[in-house]
Order: C-alpha cells, then structure tokens, then sequence
C-alpha cells in the first residue's frame, strides 16, 4: 500500500499515512489529524498548522505588585464551542474531563496545592468512577506536553474538546483549581455586578478567562441527556459557571434557589449542568496540609473524601458533608474569623429538590 508521511499536529510524531486517506489517528496521543492533500509531485506536506493553538513561550516570572483590572477586551472575546475540522477519537468515550491545576511557581502568591488537587482528581476519576484515562486532560505546570501547559490559549482548546461532540448519556467533569478573580460586569448580567474569572498561569500578559465565556463554551452548548459537573476550587467561585440558579442551604439542610437570570440566557441547550464551588462569590477559598500533610485544597480534598466515604449521597448532603469537613478544620487551625469564612456552593442550570437526587458523574 502506498503511503505518505506527515507529522501529527499534537506531538509531532511522524506517521505513514495511506495516500487519498483525509485524516490519520496518532497511535501515540491519539489525537486526530487531518491531512492536507499532498503536492502534485507526490510528496507529502509536513508544515501543516495545527488547529490546537501554538505554544507561547512559558510566562514570565510574575509581578505581585501588578495591577489586576485588566481591561475587558482582554478577555472577553466570543468564543466558538466547537473545534473546526477536528473530530475526536472514539478513545475519548462517554466519559471525559478537563482536569486544570495551576500553582503560579515563582509569583509572590504562589499556591502549593493545586497540581496535587488535579492528581488527586484524575485518579479518583479513572480509579473509582471509571473514565478512560485517555478521555481525560489535566493540563498543570508539571506537563511535558506543551500543549498541556495552563496557558490561557490551552484551557480554552481543553473545554472546547471536552464538550466538541457531546451526545446524550455523556457526563462531563471541568475540575480548575488555581486563583480566581473578581473583575467588574460589563453587559449587566450579574446581579452583585462583577465576573468571576479563572486565571491561566499567563493571565498577566494574556488576560483571565471570564465565567461568561466559560458558560458560553461548556454549559450553552449541553444537549439534551447530556451531563456537566464543574468541580471549582478556587477563591470568588460560587457562580463561577455562570449558571441560572445557585442553592442557598442553612445548616439544618432548609435550602431555597436564587435566580440569577439576568440579560443574557446562560442555560443549557437541554443538558443539565451542576457545580460544585469552594465558596461564595464573595468568599476565600484555600489549601492546606490539615488534611493528609501534603498541600490540597479543601474542596477538592472534601468533595472526594464525601464520595468515597458516604452512601446514598444526595446534592444535599454533599455539600453539608463536605461544609462540615472544611468548617472542622478550619476550627482546629484556629481560622475562626469572617475573613477565614470557607463555605462550599451548589449551583445547577435548573432547579430541584437538592435531598431528592444525586446525579451520577
């Protein structure tokens, strides 16, 4: 059989292709390829461009004193829910996440705990909930891959792949751990009159990530019968998804939706859409050693202990269980003041009765 070779435009690998084939699936990172045709002299085109977006170089090493209202054009660009011309392998399956972990190495408010936040995630996800470890992206500092690294360029192609084909009985997860940000509503379609914002490890020369288009590029798109858990532990998260309605639940389980409807519709197109934040919009979130002695962050560390510990889990008592967790702890490190104040939130693309169900991920 005649073949042509071509480099897959994720790693790089070279791979023989047939000729008249359109497209050839990378036997070492399973991405797909589409191929050019090849030139009339029978040689093939390597200097294909891929539609992954290309790698900028790594940040540069970040100023604490810098000022952080970045002007909205930055950031607030429309984005496509789809990859153009790119269909994903099979490999990818019925289950699939988008796992990111940012720790800021060398800025003056470095985390510690959020790569191992995304570590712990993907292994809970493939050991104990059975997604395919090819259907699951963690994109950390760590990642030899360079499009793995937490640019902003790289978390908007990972949440375009997560939800690109997404049929119904999908269940997607999107677990970002890093800082968050408030920055001011511009089109009025939050009620306290800020965005909430995901900050790639290039936010200072790129810009954040706004919830607006986060919600426009994984929540809008969710078709019917289709699943999204948004796992968030960040600070100022509590509508990070930009979702309907967000569940206000006492500590006796008495709980009442807030609708948070404005302008703009930030449904799903017939999906159903949770998340599951560390705080309120108003509130801190943090990592800590209190838990296993290495850095993790409360809600991730709790919302995976509640899991694995618990039965007959409903929303409910998720969130009370993992409030409960975070509060105890909170109390014998002595963080007892309002400012210390760590509260996980439950929001969802429609109401229901938060003790009634929990949906399987």
């Amino acid at each position: 059989m005649d073949v042509r070779r071509c480099k897959c435009q994720r790693c790089g690998m070279n791979i023989a292709a047939p000729i008249g084939a359109q497209t050839i699936i990378c036997p070492r990172c399973q991405f797909v390829t589409q191929l050019q045709p090849p030139r009339h002299n029978g040689f093939a085109n390597n200097n294909m461009r891929p539609e992954f977006p290309a790698y900028p170089a790594r940040p540069r090493r970040m100023n604490p004193n810098v000022n952080n209202n970045f002007k909205p054009q930055q950031f607030n660009r429309p984005m496509s829910p789809q990859i153009n011309n790119i269909r994903p392998p099979p490999v990818h399956g019925r289950k699939r996440a988008v796992l990111c972990g940012i720790n800021y190495r060398g800025h003056a408010k470095s985390l510690k705990g959020s790569i191992n936040d995304a570590l712990s995630m993907r292994y809970f996800l493939v050991e104990k909930l059975g997604f395919p470890i090819a259907s699951v992206i963690v994109l950390t500092e760590d990642e030899k891959d360079p499009y793995k690294y937490p640019t902003k360029a790289n978390i908007r192609s990972a949440l375009r792949w997560l939800v690109h084909g997404c049929r119904s009985g999908d269940s997607l997860v999107f677990h970002y751990s890093g800082h968050g940000a408030r920055v001011r509503d511009r089109d009025g379609d939050e009620i306290d009159g800020h965005d909430e914002s995901l900050c790639p490890v290039d936010y200072e020369t790129e810009g954040r990530i706004l919830d607006d288009e986060i919600n426009s590029t994984i929540v809008r798109p969710l078709p019917p019968g289709a699943i999204l858990h948004g796992i968030i532990d960040t600070c100022f998260s509590g509508t990070f998804l930009d979702l309907p309605f967000l569940c206000r639940i006492n500590r006796a389980g008495y709980f009442k939706w807030e609708d948070h409807r404005m302008r703009a519709y930030k449904g799903t197109s017939g999906g159903t859409a949770f998340s599951i934040s560390a705080c309120d919009d108003h509130q801190n979130s943090g990592d800590t050693t209190a838990f296993t002695g290495v850095p993790m962050g409360a809600l991730t560390y709790s919302f995976i202990q509640t899991l694995e510990q618990e039965t007959k889990l409903t929303y409910g008592r998720l969130i009370m269980s993992m409030q409960n967790k975070i509060q105890e702890t909170q109390k014998a490190l002595g963080l007892n003041g309002a400012n210390e104040t760590q509260e996980p939130q439950l929001s969802s693309s429609e109401p229901f009765d938060i003790h009634s169900k929990l949906v399987a991920i």
